[in-house]
């Protein structure tokens, strides 16, 4: 009996490199990183004190490799050197809400000749975390790369015992393929690393989803959403159960 064919793969790459591009939704934008504009508040978000006059919660970056900062002179200087990178990408997270930096992500370790980039350095500082901007940016991020990369598969890592990060992952849509055992060591500790993944196949799915999700219909006049985008998420893995792969 001769041996089954191997599939044919029909897939090519767009060519498309990473560009310092803003990528604009409706609650939030995201902007090429720029010191100039956008250290200090990025800083004063992180680093500020909270409604109540307390200091910001550092456990922010508990699970990042840097961070926090003695001091906004120190950010400025990390700000200015991610901005420089070319690869990973990094972007500022924009509350359009009030015009300011709150946050970043990054696109990263892009391979356009297999399709694949990352999507990390992602944090939010408090006043964005578990809102509809914060969720609206990673939709950005997704859109672009299979939208405007052409990529077959976006990656979403994290440090496994950051269980905010995996039930995002979750959330968004990627689904979780298992974990890389002492991968990395951050701020001198072991790191197992979580790995997620979104194809591009899955994508018109969790597009459609993300787009319910963020219409204004679905949310009251306070900003509480009316359905939660991780039942609908749950939803549509129950009703494909067995195809994701």
């Amino acid at each position: 009996m001769p041996a089954p064919s191997s599939p044919q793969l029909t897939w090519r790459p767009s060519g498309r490199p990473l560009a310092r591009i803003e990528l604009d939704g409706g609650t939030v934008r995201l902007e090429p990183l720029d010191p100039a504009r956008h250290a200090a508040p990025l800083f004063a978000a992180s680093h500020g004190t909270g409604p109540d006059g307390a200091p910001a919660d550092g456990s922010l970056w508990d699970y990042m490799a840097y961070g926090p900062f003695t001091d906004a002179a120190a950010m400025r200087a990390w700000v200015e050197e991610k901005a420089a990178s070319r690869d990973p990408l990094f972007f500022a997270v924009i509350d359009k809400a009030n015009g300011r930096a709150a946050g970043m992500a990054s696109a990263m370790r892009y391979d356009p000749p297999n399709g694949v980039i990352e999507i990390g350095h992602i944090w939010f500082a408090p006043t964005l975390q578990r809102s509809r901007a914060a969720s609206e940016a990673i939709f950005l991020l997704q859109a672009h790369a299979f939208e405007e990369l052409g990529v077959r598969r976006l990656e979403w890592k994290c440090d496994a015992q950051n269980a905010a990060s995996r039930r995002a992952a979750d959330r968004f849509g990627f689904t979780f393929e298992g974990i890389f055992r002492q991968h990395m060591v951050i701020k001198g500790r072991n790191r197992d690393t979580a790995w997620y993944a979104l194809l591009d196949g899955e994508w018109p799915a969790v597009k459609k989803i993300f787009t319910r999700w963020l219409a204004p219909a679905n949310f009251a006049a306070d900003g509480r959403q009316k359905v939660a985008l991780s039942a609908l998420i749950a939803e549509w893995r129950s009703r494909t159960a067995g195809q994701i792969k």
